[in-house]
């Protein structure tokens, strides 16, 4: 380990700034995303770079960056199973590229994903390579936690290596996924005593415990999230909150505004934030 302080932010900025994930507003657009979060007050959006071509393109993210008045906060690099040909085949060259993305926009953070099972090379120099990238990049790689895959029966399908745990590995830098800390049947709130200071950043969510993956509003489910962030700004979180929401089921995009404007409201008064009008 590294011994450094892993939260983000000047002594004077102690506070966590509260995002809002592009894919919170799918199957709207990324561009969506930047509109409401200007309208919404939130402090800024972490930009998944996937399935939208808007996503991939940096020019057009600083256009809207520009045009709406809102600060990117993070990078979430396109390593899902759905985008492995996204920013190329080289694992390495997508994290790179998140890198400079983050960097042109005025992110600080990239979220990556461990790799997968299959990716052998790519898996055994991953904790290595995280920190290299770290060092020459100056950007921040936080390791997200992941969740067992269920195959029949129940049975464990190994997906992940070096595994979809971050606790043991020497990283020096987590994002905290409160949906895939229920469906691996873990607790959230034992996550950040055993992370201490390496959690950097969290997709704020909720989970209930179903193999689904459900990425439900926080407090719909059993990650206890009210107490996980009050926990956090107890202890001078200073990094990122960043809502990653499934609000596919919502029917209209204004039920879908009022429903994101209702969580930055609900994660400000349970981090003890002023709530913007």
């Amino acid at each position: 380990m590294s011994g450094k302080p892993a939260w983000p932010g000047t002594e004077a900025q102690r506070s966590p700034r509260v995002g809002l994930s592009t894919s919170s507003v799918y199957p709207e657009s990324t561009g969506s995303c930047f509109e409401l979060a200007s309208r919404l007050g939130y402090d800024g959006v972490e930009v998944m770079v996937g399935i939208d071509p808007v996503s991939r393109d940096v020019d057009a993210l600083v256009q809207l960056r520009d045009y709406h008045g809102v600060e990117v906060l993070s990078i979430h690099a396109p390593t899902l199973l759905v985008t492995q040909g996204t920013w190329g085949n080289d694992p390495w060259e997508k994290l790179e590229r998140s890198a400079l993305a983050a960097h042109r926009l005025g992110a600080d953070s990239v979220v990556v994903h461990p790799p997968f099972r299959w990716q052998r090379s790519y898996a055994q120099g991953f904790v290595e390579g995280i920190r290299r990238l770290e060092r020459t990049t100056g950007i921040i790689f936080a390791v997200e936690n992941m969740f067992p895959w269920r195959g029949p029966r129940g049975t464990e399908v190994r997906a992940y290596s070096p595994g979809w745990d971050p606790t043991e590995r020497d990283y020096d830098h987590l994002t905290l996924d409160l949906s895939h800390a229920s469906t691996s049947k873990q607790k959230s709130l034992d996550l950040v005593d055993a992370w201490g200071e390496r959690l950097t950043h969290v997709h704020l969510t909720d989970g209930d415990g179903s193999i689904a993956d459900s990425h439900l509003f926080p407090g719909e489910g059993d990650q206890e999230a009210r107490r996980v962030l009050s926990t956090l700004a107890s202890r001078g979180f200073a990094g990122h909150v960043v809502l990653e929401l499934n609000t596919r089921s919502i029917g209209s995009r204004s039920a879908r505004e009022e429903a994101l404007a209702r969580a930055l409201a609900w994660t400000r008064e349970a981090l003890s934030l002023p709530v913007v009008p």
